[in-house]
C-alpha cells in the first residue's frame, strides 16, 4: 500500500508543523508548508534519479542512505551548511555564526545571500555534469527527445565532452557578475566539476571492475554521490527559503519536510520497479536537472522563482510520465 511509504513523512510533516507554530505561531507553521511543498516540488527529479542508483546498490547500503542519509539531508543540509556557509563568507566562528542565525537573522541571510553567486556556480555545474553525462552516453539507446538527444548521444565521442561544455557554460556565467567576483565565481564552477570527477569516479578508486556504473555498484561511493547531488539539489532551496523566512530553525523544519517526502517518493520508486515500467521517465528527470542547472547559472544575474523553478521539473517528469504511458499504449505493453 502507498500510506506505507508515506506514513513516517506525514508523522514528521505534523512534528514540523507543531515546532513551527511554537517558533512563531499560525504564520510560521504555515511557512513550513508552503517550504515543505516548494522543496517537493524542487526535488522530484532528485528522486527519480536518487532511485536509479538505489535499484544497482547493495541491500545494506541502501538501507543506510534511507536512514541516515535523511539524517544528512535535513540536519546537515537544510540547517549547518548554511552555518558554513556563512562562517566561510562572513570569516566566523561557528558560535558566533550560530548567535548571527538566531539573534540577527536579517543579517544572517544577507551573508548568505551574498554567497549566492558562488553556491550557483558550484551547484550549477555539478548538476550540469549530472545531466550531460546521461545524455553524451554513446551506448544509450533510448531517446525520449530523439532530435536533440541522439546528437547529443553522438557528442560523447569527444572524450570528456561534458567537462568541456560545462567549462565554457561557466566562463561564459562569469561574464554577467560584476568584475570583482568572477574569479570567486569560476573557482567555485571548478570545484563543483573536481567534485563530481571525484563522486563520480569514486567506485573506480575503490576497485569497481566498470568505471562507469561504479557510483552505482560501490556502496559507499553510491552513498556519497547520492548525498552530494541532494547537496547540490538543496542549494537552491535553502537560498530561496530566505524569500518566506528569516529564521534558521523554520526554514530547516520546512525544508526537512520536503526531504522526507522525497525520499518517500525515492523508496516507491525503487520497490515497485517504476523506472522500468515508465521508460522516458528517466529522461524526464535528467531534462530538469538540465532545467535547474541552466537556472541556477541563469539566477546568477536574473531572479526566478522558485516556483517557476519547481515547476519546470514538475511539468517534465509529468510529460515524461505521459509519454511513457502512451508508448506503452502503442506498442501493446503490460
Amino acid at each position: 500500500m502507498i500510506k506505507k511509504y508515506y506514513t513516517g513523512s506525514i508523522v514528521f510533516t505534523l512534528i514540523a508543523l507543531v515546532l513551527g507554530y511554537l517558533l512563531g505561531g499560525w504564520p510560521a507553521a504555515w511557512i513550513v508548508l508552503v517550504l515543505a511543498a516548494l522543496e517537493t516540488s524542487l526535488s522530484f527529479d532528485n528522486a527519480v534519479v536518487n532511485a536509479k542508483v538505489l535499484e544497482h546498490m547493495d541491500p545494506v547500503w541502501r538501507r543506510r542512505f534511507l536512514i541516515w542519509g535523511m539524517l544528512i539531508a535535513v540536519f546537515l543540509m537544510r540547517l549547518v551548511f548554511p552555518l558554513l556557509i556563512v562562517g566561510v563568507v562572513a570569516s566566523l566562528g561557528p558560535i558566533e555564526v550560530l548567535r548571527l542565525a538566531i539573534f540577527d537573522e536579517h543579517r544572517y541571510a544577507e551573508v548568505l545571500s551574498s554567497a549566492h553567486a558562488q553556491i550557483a556556480a558550484f551547484g550549477g555545474a555539478f548538476l550540469m555534469l549530472v545531466f550531460l553525462k546521461f545524455f553524451v552516453d554513446q551506448e544509450k539507446d533510448t531517446h525520449w527527445f530523439k532530435p536533440i538527444e541522439s546528437r547529443l548521444t553522438k557528442l560523447g565521442k569527444l572524450q570528456s565532452v561534458e567537462i568541456g561544455i560545462t567549462l565554457l557554460v561557466i566562463l561564459l556565467t562569469a561574464r554577467t557578475v560584476p568584475l570583482a567576483e568572477q574569479g570567486d565565481f569560476i573557482v567555485a564552477g571548478l570545484w563543483g566539476i573536481i567534485t563530481y570527477i571525484l563522486a563520480d569516479g569514486a567506485g573506480a578508486i575503490l576497485g569497481a571492475e566498470d568505471a562507469a556504473s561504479s557510483t552505482a555498484k560501490q556502496g559507499f561511493a553510491g552513498f556519497m554521490y547520492l548525498e552530494i547531488l541532494d547537496a547540490s539539489f538543496s542549494f537552491d532551496g535553502v537560498i530561496g527559503a530566505f524569500a518566506l523566512s528569516h529564521n534558521l530553525f523554520i526554514i530547516a523544519l520546512g525544508l526537512g519536510v520536503g526531504a522526507m517526502f522525497v525520499r518517500s517518493f525515492t523508496l516507491m520508486l525503487v520497490d515497485r520497479g517504476t523506472l522500468a515500467e515508465y521508460r522516458y521517465l528517466e529522461h524526464g528527470a535528467f531534462w530538469a536537472i538540465g532545467a535547474l542547472a541552466s537556472i541556477m547559472f541563469l539566477g546568477v544575474s536574473i531572479h526566478i522563482p522558485e516556483v517557476i523553478t519547481g515547476g519546470i521539473g514538475l511539468a517534465l517528469i509529468a510529460w515524461a510520465m505521459w509519454s511513457s504511458i502512451k508508448h506503452k499504449r502503442l506498442h501493446g505493453e503490460n
